[in-house]
């Protein structure tokens, strides 16, 4: 899909407050209302906006701890990292995974409420998959920017 200048400046817009109304967005990017109607209806529907969600505040939930774990597993058959890539996606305290190259195979962003729940999702994840063969945790001490904004222009 083609995108313009204006439904980049739509995006923008977007990522930094979702509740923006339509006509506010109109009148930041030069469209009726109607324009940007179908602006987001066909932004949607390709996927371009992927998700619409609310950014909740760990802190406020409980989730006072977060880690960030690189994960080495022990063979690289495409089984084996099918099986670990779907426990991932079924786990609720990881919020992210990375599969990347270099010396380890995964990094992840787990949350916990303390290093107790930390300590369990560390014996139930790791401790019971023969195919982990190594992980290293870091304790994040601060959240210093978190955010899945993306910059927006238009390509070269």
């Amino acid at each position: 899909m083609q995108l313009d200048n204006q439904d980049l400046q739509i995006l923008k817009i977007l990522q930094h407050d979702l509740r923006k109304s339509i006509e506010y967005i109109g009148q930041e990017v030069g469209l009726s209302t109607a324009s940007v109607q179908r602006r987001l209806k066909r932004l949607r529907d390709n996927q371009v906006i992927s998700a619409e969600v609310a950014v909740v505040s760990p802190k406020a939930v409980g989730q006072l701890m977060s880690f960030i774990i690189s994960v080495e597993l022990e063979r690289d058959h495409l089984n084996h990292l099918a099986q670990f890539k779907n426990r991932i996606k079924n786990e609720p305290q990881v919020q992210q995974c990375y599969y990347v190259t270099g010396d380890t195979d995964f990094v992840l962003i787990v949350t916990a409420t303390d290093m107790e729940d930390f300590e369990r999702f560390v014996q139930s994840f790791f401790y019971h998959d023969s195919n982990v063969r190594h992980y290293k945790t870091s304790v994040v001490m601060e959240r210093t920017k978190v955010g899945l904004t993306l910059p927006m222009q238009l390509p070269l």
